[in-house]
């Protein structure tokens, strides 16, 4: 079992809680590759035909790294100014980045990401019809998918592929660098830095 200890430290009093804190890494692609699969089928399933749906499939992937950017670089780092904001921010993301070393604080809880699935999957209605959602939403959802592992891996693997050590070095140095803490918000690929100019400090 997960429970509290010096590399997992607690977050909540009750031991039942505390100890639904914590998500091992496998329980994501365990949970989400035969939903990315399940969802695929659907659309071919009611018509979508197998070239479109790849396309779309394609599409909802790079919505999905535009999503990560936005949720990370607003609703992670929010602090609102209440009397729960500081409460709110560490729940949400500050818990990570107090607790970086924390291999179960790095993916997140299945209770969490079934809510915000469901969420997605009515905007994703609502925005592309009842037919056309579920190729986009499968390719979204292996994003997804694809963002917790690699999260994960570049916090507790020794992959050596020149790419990922780039992409990992991006990633820690939002982490462990002050002059990036507000900056480089892309996980699973810089692309979106890039785009929105938070590479680097700007200049005055």
């Amino acid at each position: 079992m997960m429970r509290a200890s010096e590399q997992s430290p607690r977050m909540f009093q009750s031991d039942f809680i505390d100890l639904f804190s914590r998500t091992p890494w496998w329980t994501v692609p365990l949970l989400w590759i035969p939903g990315t699969i399940a969802f695929f089928a659907i659309g071919l399933h009611r018509g979508v035909g197998v070239v479109p749906s790849i396309g779309l499939w394609l599409t909802g992937y790079v919505l999905w790294g535009l999503t990560e950017y936005v949720l990370h670089r607003t609703a992670f780092h929010w602090v609102p100014d209440t009397s729960w904001g500081e409460r709110y921010h560490f729940f949400v993301h500050g818990v990570h980045h107090q607790w970086h070393w924390d291999k179960y604080r790095l993916v997140m809880p299945p209770a969490v990401s079934l809510t915000l699935c469901v969420v997605f999957m009515a905007l994703f209605r609502a925005a592309f019809g009842p037919l056309l959602m579920w190729p986009l939403f499968s390719g979204f959802v292996f994003g997804y998918c694809v963002y917790d592992c690699m999260h994960y891996a570049q916090h507790h693997s020794r992959i050596r592929w020149k790419w990922f050590v780039k992409l990992k070095a991006h990633h820690m140095s939002h982490h462990h660098n002050k002059k990036y803490q507000d900056l480089r918000f892309g996980v699973s690929t810089m692309f979106w830095d890039r785009v929105f100019g938070t590479m680097e400090p700007r200049e005055r």
